[in-house]
């Protein structure tokens, strides 16, 4: 006997409710804890004879307590180190202790630096994505417009962006509680992360849903039948696929260096996540929207 995902779907709503909603509480109290990407801070730019790398330089600067660094290599013999505002101490101390770890360390430059993403920038952000949801949901629109029964093409495009969103939150969500606790800061970097899993939220979901396409031009039966159907023939393949994404990430996590550690991190828990949500959440959503239509036909 096959595990009905359609007809177990009030759990699966109820628990990405509950995580959702607590995402969306934390954002807004206590909310992201800002990194020096978005609040500003100090740049200090180090040239060596011999370069080290990134993880090497952060590893020797942790007993300073810097809070969250951004090292960035640049040529073949510089480095960009970022930080929260120093004051003149701990500048200092920030070069005698590269300078005893490191032969040969010269100071180029130091100079405070602003917010990399500000006012403006983030509503371009707001606009981008705006146009990006309109786009997708346009172009899912286009794709799916054979099969306009018994759903509307243009519903799958909003269970798409709406399955973005739910596999957005819940890294956010988390991040909120490790800025509380273990003083995690978001930078650039996690913005990047979140657009990726974003990007491979729809695409999981995307192909999930076009099963479903395909299984109403070609099978009969109802529709709640045909979209379990369109589960069971894709589940394995969405699991094989983020178990690999997966298991690579997590060797980023672990052996990757601090540097990279919570970017990786939040991959690793979008990319969980959008795999339930395209399973669990998106195509139940479709069996549902369809009840709602019937009900108010009646």
């Amino acid at each position: 006997m096959k595990f009905n995902i359609i007809k177990l779907r009030p759990i699966w709503y109820l628990l990405s409710g509950i995580l959702v909603i607590g995402s969306i509480i934390l954002l807004f109290s206590p909310g992201l804890k800002q990194g020096i990407d978005f609040t500003g801070g100090s740049q200090i730019t180090l040239r060596f004879d011999h370069r080290p790398s990134s993880i090497s330089v952060e590893k020797v600067l942790v007993p300073l307590k810097l809070g969250g660094i951004t090292i960035q290599p640049v040529g073949s013999t510089d480095m960009n180190i970022r930080t929260k505002t120093l004051d003149g101490d701990t500048h200092v101390k920030v070069v005698k202790t590269l300078s005893k770890a490191y032969s040969n360390v010269t100071e180029l430059e130091y100079n405070a630096i602003g917010p990399i993403i500000g006012k403006e920038m983030r509503q371009n952000s707001a606009k981008a994505l705006f146009l990006l949801f309109f786009a997708i949901l346009a172009y899912i629109a286009w794709m799916f417009r054979k099969v306009s029964a018994p759903v509307q093409s243009w519903k799958y495009g909003v269970v798409v962006i709406l399955t973005a969103l739910h596999d957005v939150a819940i890294p956010v969500g988390l991040f909120v509680l490790m800025g509380h606790y273990a003083n995690v800061e978001i930078g650039a970097p996690f913005i990047a992360a979140i657009l990726t899993i974003m990007g491979y939220s729809i695409n999981d979901t995307i192909v999930v849903l076009d099963r479903t396409r395909e299984n109403l031009q070609k099978t009969t039966g109802t529709f709640p039948e045909i979209v379990e159907r369109s589960l069971h023939q894709t589940i394995l393949r969405s699991f094989n696929t983020s178990m690999t994404t997966v298991l690579s990430l997590l060797a980023v996590y672990f052996f990757g260096g601090a540097s990279i550690r919570d970017f990786a991190l939040a991959l690793i828990v979008g990319i969980i996540t959008g795999t339930y949500s395209s399973i669990f959440i998106a195509s139940p959503l479709l069996v549902t929207w369809n009840k709602w239509s019937h009900r108010k036909s009646r």
